[in-house]
C-alpha cells in the first residue's frame, strides 16, 4: 500500500474541500507515493508522538489538529512546531491532517461525542450553504438511461435519504457541426433537431469533478452541452456542530455529571442551572462558541463544547446550559474514531492510536 491510498480514502469520508477557509488539513509532511509501513493517530502531532511512530515504525500519523497552521518562514528547531517538521522529515515520516473538515461531516468528530453521551436523533446543528451544486445538461431521449444511470453512480442525486433524484423534460435540441467536427447524430454542415431530455440533478461540490467526468464520458454527443450552478442551499449532512436528544430527560445535575464521566474530563465549566430538565443537547468538539445562537435557535437545553471565554458565558442569558468540557477532552476520542475507519476500510494495516496525552493543559 502507498500513503495516498489512506489519504484517498480519508478525503473521501472528509474532503478537503469542506475545511475551513483558516484550516489546513490535509498532508503536511512526506510524499504520497512513498511505500506505507504503519499508521499512528492522534489528535495532535508532538515530538513525543513522532518518536512513537518511529519507535512503532509508522511511517504515517494522521492527526485531527494540524501541526502547521500558519506559514513556516524558516526551519530552524526554534519552536516545536519546526522541531516536529524537522524531526519528521530527517525520520521519513509523513504527517497528515483531517481537521475542519472531519467536523463539518455527519459522521466525523460530533457523531463520535454524540455516541458517548448517548443522543439520538442527532443532525448537523449549523448545515452550511453554498455546498451544494446543481448540474443540467440536454441528452438524446434514448440515451437518458445509461448518461443518469452514470451521473448518480458518480454520487450525484442524493438529497436526505434519497437518492437518485432528478427532474427532466422533454424538448428539441438543435445544432449545426463545422467542417472540424464528427457528430454522432446527423452530418456536418447540417442543421441538425434532436429528441432531447433536459436533465437536472444537485450533488456535493466535492464531486464536481467526478460528476462530470461521468457525464462526458457516459454522454455520446462529440461535445456535451451542461451548466454547473451554485446552489445557496444548506446541506444536510454538512456543517459545524450537531444536535441531538437524550433518550429519556435528565435534570441538569445529574447530566453534567454523565457529561463529566462519559467524556474523561476533570472539569466542566457551566453556567447557572436553570432548574429544567436536560432532553436536547447541542455539541461541537473544540471551540464551539460561535455556535451558541444556533445551539439556542434549535431549542437545546444544553450545549457541549469548549473553549468559552469569560464574557462569553453571560452570552447564554438563561436560555440553557453550556457546558465547557475542555477542547482536547471534547476531542480526545476522534483518534478512536479515524483509527476504527481505517481499520474497517483497510483490516491489513491495522492503525495503531497513539498512546501519549496531548492535552498541553493540566489541572491540579
Amino acid at each position: 500500500m502507498t500513503i495516498q491510498q489512506i489519504t484517498d480514502y480519508l478525503e473521501s469520508i472528509a474532503p478537503l474541500s469542506l475545511q475551513e477557509s483558516y484550516d489546513n488539513s490535509g498532508l503536511l509532511v512526506g510524499t504520497k507515493n512513498a511505500q506505507l509501513k504503519g499508521v499512528l493517530v492522534t489528535l495532535d502531532c508532538t515530538e513525543e508522538v513522532v518518536d512513537e511512530a518511529i519507535k512503532n515504525k509508522c511511517n504515517l500519523i494522521v492527526a485531527h489538529h494540524p501541526i502547521i497552521f500558519g506559514g513556516l518562514k524558516k526551519l530552524n528547531g526554534k519552536n516545536y512546531v519546526e522541531r516536529v517538521v524537522i524531526k519528521a522529515i530527517k525520520s521519513d515520516v509523513a504527517i497528515y491532517a483531517i481537521h475542519t473538515n472531519f467536523d463539518n461531516v455527519l459522521q466525523g468528530v460530533n457523531a463520535e461525542i454524540a455516541k458517548r453521551i448517548g443522543l439520538t436523533n442527532c443532525k448537523i446543528l449549523a448545515p452550511k450553504p453554498s455546498t451544494l451544486r446543481k448540474l443540467y445538461t440536454f441528452i438524446p431521449v434514448n440515451d437518458y438511461p445509461k448518461v443518469a444511470s452514470a451521473v448518480f453512480a458518480a454520487g450525484a442525486g442524493h438529497i436526505g435519504n434519497y437518492s437518485e433524484t432528478g427532474f427532466r423534460t422533454q424538448g428539441t435540441g438543435t445544432f449545426r457541426g463545422n467542417e472540424n467536427t464528427n457528430p454522432t447524430i446527423g452530418k456536418k454542415g447540417v442543421l441538425e433537431e434532436v429528441n432531447e431530455v433536459r436533465f437536472e440533478t444537485i450533488f456535493p461540490v466535492h464531486l464536481q469533478s467526478a460528476v462530470v467526468s461521468a457525464l462526458i464520458k457516459a454522454h455520446p454527443y462529440e461535445e456535451v452541452a451542461y451548466d454547473v450552478v451554485e446552489l445557496q442551499n444548506t446541506h444536510a449532512q454538512i456543517g459545524s456542530g450537531m444536535i441531538g436528544e437524550l433518550k429519556a430527560p435528565m435534570n441538569e445535575m445529574s447530566f453534567l455529571k454523565k457529561l463529566k464521566k462519559q467524556m474523561q474530563t476533570v472539569c466542566v465549566r457551566h453556567t447557572a442551572l436553570r432548574n429544567k430538565p436536560i432532553k436536547r443537547v447541542a455539541i461541537c468538539g473544540g471551540a464551539g462558541s460561535f455556535l451558541l445562537k444556533a445551539a439556542v435557535a434549535a431549542g437545546a437545553d444544553a450545549f457541549v463544547t469548549a473553549d468559552f471565554k469569560y464574557h462569553e458565558f453571560f452570552d447564554a442569558e438563561n436560555q440553557l446550559v453550556i457546558a465547557d468540557i475542555g477542547h482536547y477532552e471534547s476531542e480526545q476520542f476522534t483518534k478512536d474514531l479515524l483509527a476504527k475507519h481505517l481499520s474497517e476500510k483497510f483490516p491489513i494495516i491495522a492503525p495503531l492510536i497513539s498512546k501519549i496525552n496531548t492535552n498541553p493543559v493540566k489541572y491540579l
